[in-house]
């Protein structure tokens, strides 16, 4: 009510926060390098080809399991740093799953021997859905040491499996499976939560104002867009690098 008029006047809309141009942009280079990888991965096991531009592609190479490990770790990290500066993480966690079934059924059909049953949109709608349950209003110290925690398990059940032989699948979330196993896209609880859980610690510690920590704003790139849009992205690339190969005339 304006004091001077006597008339209701209308809340004016909150503006939304800046978004936080270095966090689109690691985003958008780590989603641009998987759409990378992912191309050269179809070019090689579906087309038989090793080399692009002159450079091998033989992706069981250690170099490209690195890189592979790298790129998608600094997503994982980013999703974390990402978790703390909102408070819709149960919905983004839904919204994540009904991708992640997508992809499970679409890549079933395409390929029953290869199906992603737990990739990275699954371990994504994991890991937020127990930080938005358990974590969310912890200080990042507690989410520290919760990541810390599970990284250290990881290394102990890596260590365990090279002593047994696991006959079953049914703990594939958390990284414990039969020998044979094999997927497109794998990326179990153990270890990724504890670097998902990593990241909501710098979250909280290193964007705890929920602003950029680049002092002046910078101009927006591809990268950036990309990193605005990385889900989607990550949805329709093997679709559209299929059809690509597939017109091209490039699949066995």
């Amino acid at each position: 009510m304006s004091a001077e008029t006597g008339l209701k006047t209308v809340a004016e809309p909150a503006t939304r926060p800046p978004r936080i141009w270095e966090i689109d942009f690691l985003r958008g280079l780590s989603i641009i390098l998987m759409v990378f990888y992912h191309l050269f991965y179809d070019l090689w096991a579906l087309s038989g080809i090793s080399k692009f531009l002159g450079v091998s592609i033989v992706l069981s190479n250690i170099y490209w399991t690195v890189a592979q490990y790298f790129f998608a770790g600094l997503f994982i990290l980013l999703s974390g740093i990402s978790s703390t500066l909102t408070r819709n993480n149960i919905r983004r966690a839904l919204k994540l799953f009904a991708f992640a079934i997508v992809v499970t059924v679409a890549t079933y059909v395409f390929d029953s021997s290869s199906a992603i049953l737990f990739g990275i949109l699954h371990c994504l709608t994991v890991c937020i859905l127990i930080y938005g349950l358990t974590l969310e209003r912890s200080g990042p110290a507690t989410c520290a040491y919760a990541g810390a925690a599970v990284l250290g398990l990881s290394v102990a059940v890596f260590l365990a499996m090279k002593q047994a032989t696991v006959r079953f699948d049914w703990l594939l979330p958390l990284g414990i499976h039969r020998p044979t196993y094999s997927a497109a896209d794998y990326f179990p609880l153990l270890p990724w939560l504890g670097v998902f859980l990593v990241g909501t610690a710098l979250g909280k510690s290193v964007y705890a104002m929920k602003r950029s920590l680049i002092p002046r704003q910078w101009p927006m790139t591809f990268i950036n867009i990309a990193g605005r849009h990385s889900l989607l992205i990550y949805v329709v690339h093997q679709p559209v690098i299929l059809a690509g190969l597939y017109l091209l005339g490039l699949l066995r």
